[in-house]
Parts: C-alpha cells; structure tokens; sequence
C-alpha cells in the first residue's frame, strides 16, 4: 500500500475514533490532557507503521492497544520513581506517597466513557468559554487553529483556554464519571448549553463577514446526535436535537445567492432540508413522549416545528407560536426570548401589539447592547408607516452589530425601511 492512501486512511479512522480513545484513556488516567497526549502518542505510532504493514483489520482497537502501551510505559516509570521515593521515606522515616494502580484498569469495558468524557469536558468549574473550547477539541476534533477561525478569536488565546481548562480539570480533581441523583439535572443543563451555543455560533455568527459558519453547526449536530445515543432517557437532550434539526434545515435557505440574510418569511422552503426537518420532528416527538415538552430545548423545537409545517410562510400559525413564547418566557424569564414572543405577536396581531412589547424591553433597558432589539423595533415601525423611525432605529442596529453581513443587511433596510 502507497503511504499517501495509507495516510489519508489513518487520518479518516482518527476523525472518527479520537474521541472514543480519548474517552477511553481519560477512564484509565483520569486526565484529559494525560489522555489527549497518549492518543496523540499511539497517532504517531500508526503514521509510523501503517505505511510498511497496512492499516489493520481493526484500526480502533490498533490505536487503542497503542495508547495502553504507552500508558503502562509511563504507569511503570511513575512505579519506579515512585518505589525511589519509597526508600527515601524509609530511610528518612517519613510516609511515602502512594501512587494509584490503573494498570489493572488498563484492560477494563470501555462502557459510557465517550458520556463520561462529555460531562468533564463541560463542567462547571470550567468558564463557558473554555468548555467550548475544549468540547470541540476532544469531542469535535478540531485544531486550535480551526477554532480560533471558527470564534474568529486570535490562537494563541483559544491554546491557552485549552491549557488552562486541562489543568483546572487537573486540579479540581474533577471525577471521570457521569452524575447521579440531583446532580445530574444541573451538569446536563451545562453539556446542552454548550453544544447548543457551538451550534448558534454557526448559525447566527457574531462577527466576520460570513452570516453563518456551517461546519460549527455541523458539529454541534453531530455531538447533539452522540449525546442522544448515550443520554437517550433524557428528553431534554432530545429537544435540544430537534431544536437543531429543524433549525439546520432553513441554513442554506438563509442566504441568498449574493450572500445577503434572507428573512424567514421571504425563504424558498423548497431549499429546506426535509430530511433534516423529519430527524428533527420524530427527536420532538421522543421528547414529548418521555414527558419533556415542556423543556427548554423542546419549546424551541415545537416553535421551529411550526415553522417546519407551514408549507408557505401566509400558513404560518404565529398565534401557537406567540402562545409557545409565552410559556418559554415564564420558564426561562430571558428578554430575548421577550422579543422573539415579540415579533410572533407583531405576526398574530398586528405590529401594534408587537411593538408595545418591544417598548416594554427598551424601557427595561436589558437589551442595550443587543442588536436585533433595534432591528426588530424598525421592522415593526416600517409595518406601521413610520419610516423615520425605522430607519434611526436600523442604523442604530448596524453600530451594534459586528457581522459584517448582517451590516451590510441593515444598511439596506435604512435606506428603503
């Protein structure tokens, strides 16, 4: 076998495998970076071999057989020190340290550990920022140069998130083990708001020139879908997939072909992903099922579902919608969610109505800084003829803002609100 196909193999089975040996080795170190480091370690052992003997039968447990040998080699030298420091303390007459035996572990089942993995990588010990640095890395897989890109954040300062979360984690002592009893409500709610805020950085992008970064939405897909699998008792977690399939299957929709955000109501649903808005309206139906409708995640999935059936946007029902918002106002208290329920009552009863509510949040002043605040108010003064005002209100938005297309949008509807 030529080395080029034999490097493109061992790169594909990485992609897909990391994770899980990631996983598998944090169970037996209990350190991520330690397990990081061997899964690194036993990657180089593959680029090394393969090309001379053929990628194996099965290339995981090859990696994974790997990595246990450079565990042990270094379980082994930390023996050895650990004995000199033994005859030491006999000598000095003080209590030697002990060090743990894991390599009897080193042949354990793998069982939830790519689970486990997950609730480390975002717990709350660790600001929000670093958990997301660090989930996508470990679980997603991506560089640190390919998330700095993806935050538009300089490299350095995403290497030193990771840094910095490893030994947190280290140094916390934070257990490898997924939570029971009480304990597990709170972390979930940690792990859905991470991969949910991965998925909205690629949907909505905060800054640069592109509206949307697919690939981050494809990552959060794919971490919603595992977490599924591991967690499937958890309705919530179903909510958050549907959330996230109903929601990715508008994405190219959202763009039009010279690159401007297109509104909902003016997208050509024929460029919706149907395939995607059925994983995500039978994960709805898993959480309603298991007594999770009235989750967060479940609540914006039944508002995109709405969205979903409606074969036109005119078939839009915007009064179920405005209700929806009603309740996940009342469970979530957030005045984002205020002004979504905002712009549903501006579409059920008139702009009027909307833009009372949208008076209600700038007296509140919650809102100061966010730019859709603006951008909704000029919508809902267009509505109503009151063009002046729109277009302060869409320049005021565009000073607020820092993607570059969702300037250049607004600029657009000052000039014709």
């Amino acid at each position: 076998m030529s080395h080029e196909p034999t490097h493109a193999a061992i790169h594909a089975v990485w992609r897909i495998e990391r994770p899980r040996l990631i996983a598998g080795l944090a169970r037996l170190v209990r350190d991520v970076g330690l397990a990081e480091d061997l899964a690194q370690d036993a990657l180089v052992v593959a680029l090394e071999r393969w090309p001379s003997s053929g990628v194996p039968d099965r290339p995981a447990a090859w990696l994974m057989a790997a990595a246990k040998h450079k565990a042990l080699d270094r379980l082994r030298r930390r023996r050895m020190v650990a004995r000199k420091h033994e005859q030491i303390a006999g000598e000095q007459a003080i209590e030697p340290f002990t060090v743990p035996d894991h390599e009897a572990a080193l042949d354990d089942e793998v069982g939830d550990d790519l689970l486990r993995l997950i609730f480390v990588a975002c717990h709350p010990v660790l600001p929000t920022e670093a958990r997301t640095a660090l989930t996508l890395r470990l679980l997603g897989g991506l560089t640190t140069p390919e998330i700095a890109r993806a935050f538009l954040v300089p490299e350095p300062t995403i290497a030193q998130r990771i840094v910095r979360a490893k030994r947190t984690l280290a140094k916390a002592k934070v257990p490898f083990e997924v939570p029971r009893g009480p304990e597990l409500a709170a972390r979930l709610e940690s792990v859905l708001e991470v991969v949910y805020l991965i998925f909205n950085e690629g949907y909505a992008a905060t800054a640069g020139d592109d509206l949307t970064r697919p690939a981050l939405c494809a990552e959060a897909l794919r971490l919603g879908r595992i977490l599924a699998g591991l967690a499937s008792a958890e309705p919530e977690v179903h909510g958050l997939v549907a959330l996230m399939e109903l929601q990715a299957s508008r994405l190219h929709a959202r763009i039009g072909p010279d690159g401007a955000p297109v509104l909902l109501p003016d997208q050509d649903r024929r460029r919706w992903d149907h395939l995607l808005i059925r994983r995500g309206l039978a994960a709805l139906a898993r959480a309603e099922a298991q007594g999770g409708a009235a989750g967060v995640y479940a609540l914006q999935a039944a508002i995109a579902a709405c969205h979903a059936r409606a074969v036109r946007a005119e078939n839009t029902d915007w009064t179920r919608i405005a209700a929806l918002y009603a309740v996940l106002a009342r469970v979530t208290s957030s005045p984002v969610v205020e002004l979504n329920r905002a712009v549903a009552v501006g579409m059920a009863a008139g702009p009027a109505a909307g833009l009372a509510l949208v008076d209600d949040l700038v007296a509140g002043g919650a809102l100061e800084r966010y730019h859709l605040l603006p951008s909704v108010r000029g919508d809902l003064l267009a509505k109503l003829g009151r063009t002046e005002e729109a277009r302060v209100e869409f320049l005021r938005a565009v000073s607020l803002t820092r993607n570059a297309s969702e300037q250049a949008f607004l600029r657009r509807r000052a000039v014709a609100p």
